[in-house]
């Protein structure tokens, strides 16, 4: 019978594919298959092998007989009546797309009722397999491949289906799937799967046939056994065929005889085989891959970057290739060497390990190595003979000789802990010379791994931490033996800590599998209290040299205090330190201290500096900071997290107070001026130091003179940094200290009262701001007098406060005081000036005073741009500042500008957590909605809410005003449950943290009170704007514009519910405060006459609509211009109401003209456009029919946030 699937494909004239041997002559002529059009099938004639055009061809797994395609129904016409058929059309229709006219398929071009042609086909299969063109396997078992992005556990499901395929199963598909040049896999609907090349791991796993005989290496590098056991888990529907397909793969011919039995048939085939090897010269250096050296990995996660980059070295080009992995103890470096050589073993001839740490651990791995040789070799070249119990050295020239053969070109060696390297000039009698341990010829692959920089052979593939948290919890999780662990919060603040490193994790996980009584969060907990305790407790680990945390970095710090006390005395000081980027200037503060003289010697300059971390950098225990955020100073370094924890309680066992002290100093010292180059970045690169300073805190252990200044600086760089809660806490501690040691009046007491009023207006706490401020005012004034910088900079931050507070008047005039005396002692460019003048333009924008606003901020950029630079952050809150005038104004091209400038400058300079960035985040995100660009308006709040929630927390005012904001964007985008819940929090979150009567809770209140009107909660909605009122009236007066606002509001809601009479007497309140507060012509005032003339239009009262709808055009458009978008709507509103009043040729005018000036609008929504074209369709055909207007009332303004 013939074989049950067949696929040939022809090797490329450019690759050193399968060949057979010379007595491997057997070649019958060929049929192959064409298409007639139509989709019907001929044959071709019979064709000699120089005549033979290009073809494709099929591998399948046959189905029943009957079910088949025969060769006989080709010719009687009756292929297309066969389920089989389809298989054929499939391979037509492939062919075609790839460019071929003919086709082949075994199960109707061959003839088999023709025995002699039965038995010259199977003779020729190979090599018409090796010579198509192309080879489609057709799987008819396996789905489609998900995408990329499908699921995981869909991906798993489909990889366990195509492992599980019939077809890897059968005898033939073995030639079919080794003797074509090119073979691609189709899953039942014809879908492509992949190809040979692109699927090699998954197919070598799935036939344990090695990734050498997938690529094409020739089969004499083979054993004849070897090849034998490709085809033991296969089988055939006739027991001959199971080595009848062998033929190619044996490179042999022989008449096939069905009836003869699987025995005869093997030793028939093993006879051929033995007569056509006889007197061929051959050399075996195959050795059976054996890792016994080393303990099988455990818990290896996959580096797949790693494993590609040491593949792609490990390529021979005829040379010798080599790759050291260079990275720090207990990073895994000799785990990813096993990987890579389990992985690939199949690509070498022979695979072994070398521990290399001294020269007698090296020593006894070359007899290892012999032993393992002399076992799968018995007589190789070189080695049989040697008495491995005799010399030593004998046995690894030995080695090194058979390694030199000329034919021993694969093998691979691993040289695992080289990290004592002999160099020269070193006095180190421990440190070993590899050269003297590498095979002379210049063959064969190597992998080093070491933790020094100066081992220099070949290519250096640095070993880093794993980046992937799910990387970090595999290895917890599988060495603890406890899957939970995936989805345990505690578990991932435990990786997050241990920071990706391979042996950390594993020491935690195998203590975790000990103490089952024992949480992720105790152990955390453990660690941070009891860190040198906890890893004496904890159980050595097999698969790591050092097997334990506690003592891997030892013998590298050992080294390094041989070779240089100035380098490992840093080590110390390091504890004292962030564990992240140390830098020379940050230490040469030092050099004022009473420091001691190994630290003299560091910082004496930078050269020296560099040249003792550099000897960190080469026993792997530092390295150079990734990046470029260095700003105006040098490059910095870094330790890992663990190395950290282990100088801190094991280099130093006790707390050293002068390190202590002098790391405190340096880090206080070092805070920058807000004038300072690029200090956004400097005070970045020291908060981390900072906050390691939290353990020196708790001892109390600070003793010397300027500690109180130091406080002052570390609240001046939290504040800076947002971290408000840290900045007051350092404030309080510098005041009090201030006070007691050098009184009320000092200055340095007077600046950080200044500055803890500053912090406590960020925090919203304006009375504690208020009283610091006055405090500082008065001593300045006293001790310093009304002209002094200092002085005039208090009166600066008292006009910010007060303007936060409503006091405007009073902010005004501190503002122009402090205005004036900088401008006359600094000049006008200088920062303070700028800063003046850009607090009276916030003043200005709150009083509505636009103009005068975007004069302010204009002079404060262009002077911030000259003088600080565009990236500084001074330079961006200009920027920030200057869209809110822009948008106001109704120029929101050149607001949006803006704000995307500050957020971009900001993000990269402050981080995208900072405050300042979010608030970015939070101002564009109120654009993007005023230009109705809700999705993009939408992403912005929830950036910014889920920023300010983490760096300030759920009750901070900012929080609350993103949640508020966000809840107006789903109002607008009609999703009314969302934008509840969002008012709600706020008004929780308000109520909670400022309390009832504050302005902002009033705010909410009012925002809620619009939502469920909106929701038609009519009593909910009251009671909110009867308590919005009532407290904003107490707070501010009922002539204030935010009483005004809400009586406005609660005025439309009357008119909603036909209360006419309350309306009007509340819109005409409300425009009355606002004419004499705001004057006539300020947007607000006609936002509430645009409003009372819907009301009057609605009584009835037309002539008094007119009036109002007329005065709001007039004064919106003086204010904002005729193409302005509230000139549009008020232009379209009385187009309406011309309409209603039957003057058609007025409403015309007036609709067309709001239509077309929305279409000029670059930001004009869609549905707005619709809603205009809609209402000048229903003008125009109210010329043709006397229809009555129907109204539905306006919806309300909502107030600013």
């Amino acid at each position: 019978m013939v074989p049950g699937s067949s696929v040939y494909a022809q090797p490329h004239s450019s690759s050193h594919f399968h060949s057979a041997s010379s007595n491997y002559h057997l070649y019958t002529d060929m049929r192959l298959l064409r298409h007639n059009g139509a989709e019907k099938i001929s044959f071709t004639e019979d064709l000699p092998k120089d005549r033979i055009p290009p073809y494709a061809i099929l591998s399948h797994t046959w189905g029943l007989d009957r079910d088949e395609v025969h060769y006989e129904d080709v010719v009687n016409d009756d292929a297309r009546s066969k389920p089989g058929y389809d298989k054929i059309l499939f391979c037509m229709r492939q062919a075609q797309r790839d460019g071929f006219e003919h086709f082949w398929v075994d199960s109707c071009c061959i003839n088999r009722t023709s025995t002699a042609e039965l038995s010259e086909a199977i003779n020729s299969m190979f090599r018409w397999y090796s010579n198509a063109g192309r080879c489609y396997v057709y799987l008819t078992d396996v789905p489609p491949r998900p995408v990329e992005r499908t699921s995981e556990e869909n991906c798993d499901n489909w990889e366990r289906k195509f492992r599980a395929s019939t077809w890897f199963t059968r005898g033939w598909t073995l030639q079919e799937l080794l003797a074509p040049k090119s073979v691609e896999f189709f899953s039942k609907d014809g879908t492509r799967i992949g190809s040979r090349s692109s699927l090699e791991r998954q197919i070598r796993d799935i036939t344990r046939i090695p990734v050498r005989a997938l690529r094409g290496s020739p089969y004499a590098t083979f054993s004849i056994e070897e090849r034998f056991s490709w085809q033991e888990s296969r089988f055939t529907t006739l027991e001959e065929d199971r080595f009848y397909s062998l033929l190619g793969i044996m490179e042999v011919s022989m008449p096939a005889i069905y009836g003869e039995g699987a025995g005869n048939a093997r030793r028939r085939l093993e006879k051929e085989v033995k007569d056509a090897t006889k007197g061929t010269p051959s050399e075996d250096f195959t050795v059976t891959f054996s890792l016994t050296e080393v303990v099988e990995i455990e818990h290896f996660v996959s580096r797949h970057d790693a494993l590609e980059e040491m593949k792609r070295t490990l390529t021979s080009d005829g040379s010798r290739r080599c790759i050291v992995l260079q990275g720090l103890g207990g990073i895994g470096k000799t785990q990813l060497s096993v990987a890579y050589a389990v992985q690939y073993r199949d690509n070498y001839s022979a695979v072994f390990w070398f521990n290399i740490k001294d020269d007698d651990s090296v020593k006894s791995s070359f007899i290892k190595v012999a032993k393992q040789i002399l076992r799968d070799q018995p007589s190789a070249a070189r080695l049989s003979g040697i008495d491995l119990n005799g010399d030593i050295d004998v046995v690894i020239d030995a080695v090194k000789a058979w390694l030199s053969l000329p034919n021993n070109t694969r093998w691979l060696l691993i040289f695992d802990n080289y990290d004592r390297p002999k160099l020269p000039g070193s006095k180190d009698s421990e440190a070993v010379d590899i050269r003297s341990y590498l095979p002379e010829a210049h063959q064969g692959f190597v992998i080093i791994t070491t933790r020094s920089l100066e081992v220099r052979f070949g290519h250096t593939l640095s070993v880093k931490k794993l980046e992937n948290l799910q990387d970090s919890l595999s290895i917890l999780t599988t060495s603890s033996q406890r899957p939970e662990l995936m989805q345990d919060l505690d578990a991932r603040k435990l990786a997050q800590k241990l920071d990706g490193l391979p042996l950390a994790l594993a020491t935690a996980g195998a203590y975790l599998h000990q103490t089952p009584g024992v949480s992720c969060a105790e152990y955390l907990q453990y660690y941070e209290t009891s860190w040198a305790r906890l890893q004496e407790m904890s159980p050595r680990l097999m698969s790591y040299e050092d097997r334990m945390l506690f003592s891997t970095w030892q013998i590298s710090y050992d080294q390094i205090a041989k070779r240089s006390p100035v380098s490992a005395n840093l080590l110390r000081l390091w504890a004292y330190f962030g564990n992240q980027d140390i830098w020379f200037e940050l230490l040469q503060h030092a050099s004022t201290m009473d420091a001691p003289m190994w630290l003299r010697n560091l910082i004496a300059d930078k050269l020296d500096f560099d040249g003792y971390v550099r000897l960190l950098c080469n026993h792997g225990l530092v390295d150079r900071e990734i990046g470029d955020e260095s700003g105006p100073e040098s490059h910095g370094y870094s330790i890992h997290a663990c190395v950290h924890s282990w100088t801190q309680t094991v280099l130093n066992k006790g707390w050293d107070q002068q390190l202590s002290s002098i790391a405190w100093r340096c880090i206080a010292s070092h805070v920058p001026a807000p004038t300072s180059r690029q200090w956004w970045i400097t005070s970045r690169r020291l908060l981390s130091h900072a906050t390691s300073q939290t353990r020196v805190l708790e001892k109390a252990m600070i003793l010397y003179d300027d500690v109180h200044g130091a406080f002052h600086n570390l609240g001046v760089l939290y504040g800076n940094q947002g971290k408000l809660d840290k900045a007051e806490e350092m404030y309080a501690r510098a005041l009090q200290g201030f006070e007691k040691a050098l009184g009320l009046d000092d200055p340095s007491t007077l600046g950080t009262m200044s500055n803890l009023g500053v912090l406590y207006k960020n925090q919203g706490k304006l009375d504690k701001a208020e009283e610091m401020h006055a405090r500082a005012l008065q001593g300045y004034e006293k001790a310093l007098g009304l002209d002094h910088p200092s002085t005039l900079g208090t009166m600066s931050n008292l006009g910010v406060l007060y303007s936060d507070q409503g006091k405007l008047d009073e902010a005004e005039e501190m503002y122009a005081r402090a205005l004036r005396g900088r401008e006359k002692a600094l000049g006008p460019d200088d920062p303070s000036t700028l800063d003046s003048m850009s607090n009276l333009g916030v003043l200005y924008q709150n009083q509505g005073k636009l103009d005068e606003a975007e004069e302010m901020f204009a002079r404060a950029l262009q002077g911030r741009e000259k003088a600080l630079g565009p990236d500084h952050p001074s330079t961006l809150d200009s920027m920030n500042n200057l869209g809110f005038p822009y948008s106001d104004q109704g120029k929101l091209d050149e607001a949006e500008e803006m704000f995307a400038r500050a957020l971009q400058g900001r993000e990269k300079a402050l981080g995208l957590d900072h405050p300042s960035t979010l608030d970015s985040m939070n101002n564009l995100g109120v654009l993007y909605r005023d230009q109705g660009k809700l999705d993009e308006a939408e992403e912005m709040f929830a950036q910014a809410l889920q920023g300010r929630e983490k760096a300030l927390g759920p009750d901070d005012p900012s929080t609350l005003d993103t949640m508020s904001n966000l809840g107006v964007l789903y109002r607008d985008q009609g999703k009314l449950d969302e934008a509840e819940e969002m008012f709600a929090r706020a008004l929780q979150g308000r109520e909670k943290a400022l309390g009832l009567d504050d302005p902002s809770t009033l705010d909410t209140m009012n925002n809620l009170g619009v939502l469920y009107w909106n929701q038609k909660k009519l009593d909910e909605a009251e009671e909110m704007f009867q308590r919005a009122l009532q407290g904003i009236e107490k707070a501010f007066g009922p002539a204030h514009e935010r009483t005004l606002e809400i009586t406005n509001n609660l005025g439309l809601f009357y008119a909603d519910q036909g209360k006419l009479d309350e309306a009007e007497q509340m819109c005409q309140r409300a425009l009355q405060g606002k004419e004499k507060a705001l004057g006539p012509d300020d947007p607000s005032t006609l936002d509430t006459m645009n409003n009372l003339g819907f009301l009057y239009w609605d009584q009835g009262k037309l002539d008094e609509a007119e009036e109002m709808f007329q005065r709001a055009l007039q004064g919106i458009e003086k204010a904002f211009g005729p193409a302005h978008e509230r000139t549009l709507e008020i232009t379209n509103n009385l187009g309406l109401f011309y309409a209603d009043q039957g003057k058609l040729d007025e409403a015309e005018q007036m609709c067309q003209r709001a239509l077309q000036g929305y279409r000029n609008l670059s930001y004009a929504p869609q549905s707005r456009l619709d809603t205009l074209e809609q209402s000048l369709s229903d003008v125009q055909r109210r010329r043709a029919n006397t229809q009555r207007w129907a109204w539905s009332f306006p919806k309300p303004r909502y107030l600013p946030f």
